[in-house]
């Protein structure tokens, strides 16, 4: 029986070696072409779209996916070199806000953002830079850290951990820093992309300021500008400050957002607040949040806020404040660079607005100039010529006599009133900047935004003769700080001012038909100012409800023995 046909052991052996090593081979390169599709595939995912929050997210999910890690994030850098924002992957959303904050950039997350080069552990806890876990915290064991550049700036770094064969390679390695460059491309377009339309909304913005400018209407140009302001730079709060009628106090004239109601109108001291520093050194000056109730009681938690002195001519107006909510990202650059330029509108706006009420006051003194000369030249005479011949007919008219002298005596009153009349209007166009009408006038105007309808003013006996310097001061933050509560609590449609003096006081009356004042109110700050106010200048101050309906506000002061007349 013939032998069976076989081959000898030892080319068989060298043939099988060969054979399994190509198996081997072609498996090493099916493995690296499935790999080198997988990075097209997330390089291609990465570029696809334009809004940074979508790509920095799709760049972790990406990278989490091309190595078979477990868990994935993609930390931003601040300029300060902190993580400012900080993107995870694979942690369910429940255990993340059961961990509490988010990684701040310490230990190994500090290091790749120090050093700006890749990191690679076998086993992450035994790396002397590691500062360990929170409660709570998954197990982690393999890590990677690979920085990402924007052209020469490190823009933010992944970060890797637990891939499914136990331990990252330096292949791994490789392909999550390609993926990295691509990444670096595509967060430079969608910046350059969210720059772009930024630019656009400002400008956008910016052309609607000019055109309010140009249009006439001073008095809304702060309110659109606020309003604006507070789209485009995705604010929560801004405000229009400008300096208060005491010293080294502010006055929010103009706020927008969120609070608004309850900041508009209020006086606070200027001493260490933010704006106040930007209005003394007319600079920038940024914080990077505010407490509740740190200017004034009432005011609210704010988060990074940036103030922007409002100058013209050199001089400084006021101060623009832009503000976000608490934990909000602080303002890009650019932000604050097209803010600076929204300032200088707002600066220009300012200074057209008195520059119109000057005209006004002088034209409004014209009028009245006008008005005491044709009293004067034409009305006092006719009475005084009517006055004579009533006179004349007495005499020849016994029957009527007593009437007809009683007539003669009414206009020698009605004479001497017009004469009076005359005297206030000579004396009041050389005052006119400092009167108290025009600075009650010029207050109900600034408060009448917040209010549903101007209020109605009415004056009584000499104001401006006998309301003067600090008792004016008094009486105008009266009637301001008045309105403003009303604008703040009352929800009322109508608001009538009474400022009327008998020469020995001076009384105040301020009704509202709002909501009336409360059985417990919470609040007494404002009241309390009016209160000292009073008591300061032996008077009174009552806040109670009206019968009617609403609230009336009635402040009394004796007027200062020097303003008063003599007997």
């Amino acid at each position: 029986m013939p032998d069976p046909l076989g081959f000898p052991d030892a080319p068989r052996s060298e043939l099988e070696r060969t054979i399994e090593e190509l198996v081997e081979r072609a498996q090493t390169v099916l493995s690296t072409q499935g790999r080198l599709r997988s990075l097209l595939a997330a390089n291609r995912a990465v570029v696809e779209d334009l809004d940074l929050e979508k790509v920095l997210r799709r760049i972790a999910e990406a990278a989490v996916t091309l190595v078979g890690a477990e868990y994935g994030a993609l930390g931003v850098i601040s300029p300060d070199g902190q993580l400012e924002q900080f993107i995870h992957v694979g942690m369910p959303v429940a255990l993340a806000k059961k961990i509490g904050h988010l990684p701040e950039g310490h230990g190994l997350l500090g290091a790749v953002i120090d050093q700006a080069q890749t990191i690679r552990l076998e086993h992450l806890g035994d790396d002397p830079r590691s500062a360990g876990f929170p409660a709570h915290h998954p197990a982690m064991e393999a890590f990677l850290g690979v920085p990402i550049r924007v052209r020469d700036e490190v823009f933010g770094n992944l970060y890797l951990t637990n891939p499914q064969s136990a331990r990252f390679t330096s292949e791994d390695e490789e392909l999550v820093t390609a993926l990295a460059a691509t990444a670096g491309i595509a967060i430079e377009n969608a910046r350059l992309f969210d720059d772009s339309r930024r630019r656009q909304r400002w400008s956008s913005a910016l052309a609607d300021v000019t055109s309010a400018l140009l249009s006439g209407a001073a008095n809304d140009v702060l309110e659109v500008i606020a309003a604006l302001l507070a789209v485009v730079i995705e604010a929560d709060l801004v405000c229009v400050i400008v300096p208060g009628t005491e010293p080294e106090t502010l006055l929010v004239e103009v706020a927008r957002g969120s609070h608004a109601d309850d900041v508009r109108g209020r006086v606070y001291a200027a001493n260490g607040t933010v704006a106040g520093r930007a209005l003394a050194s007319g600079q920038i000056t940024a914080v990077d949040g505010q407490a509740a109730d740190e200017l004034f009681e009432g005011h609210p938690a704010l988060g990074p806020t940036i103030a922007l002195p409002l100058l013209a001519a050199g001089n400084s107006l006021g101060v623009l404040t832009i503000s976000r909510a608490p934990g909000a990202s602080k303002f890009a650059t650019s932000d604050l660079e097209m803010a600076a330029e929204f300032a200088s509108q707002t600066g220009v706006a300012i200074e057209l607005t008195r520059a119109r009420a000057d005209r006004q006051r002088l034209e409004l003194s014209d009028e009245r100039s006008r008005i005491a000369r044709d009293l004067h030249d034409h009305v006092i005479q006719r009475l005084f010529g009517t006055g004579l011949a009533l006179q004349a007919l007495a005499g020849t008219d016994p029957r009527h006599q007593t009437a007809l002298l009683e007539q003669v005596d009414a206009i020698d009153a009605a004479i001497s009133e017009i004469r009076t009349a005359v005297f206030a209007l000579s004396q009041r166009r050389r005052t006119d900047s400092g009167s108290l009408r025009h600075r009650v006038l010029d207050t109900a105007g600034e408060v009448a935004a917040s209010l549903e309808q101007a209020p109605r003013l009415t004056f009584a006996g000499p104001v401006d003769i006998l309301i003067r310097d600090d008792f004016a001061d008094d009486v105008v933050a009266v009637i301001r700080e008045s309105l403003a509560n009303v604008a703040r609590h009352a929800k009322a449609h109508t608001v009538e001012v009474e400022i009327a003096t008998d020469g020995d006081t001076v009384t105040i009356t301020v009704d509202d038909d709002g909501i009336g004042v409360p059985d417990e109110p919470t609040r007494s700050s404002g009241t309390a100012n009016l209160r000292e106010r009073a008591e300061a200048r032996g008077g009174s101050f009552t806040l109670a409800r009206r019968d009617t309906g609403g609230s009336r506000v009635l402040w009394v002061a004796e007027v200062p023995s020097t303003e008063r007349p003599n007997p």
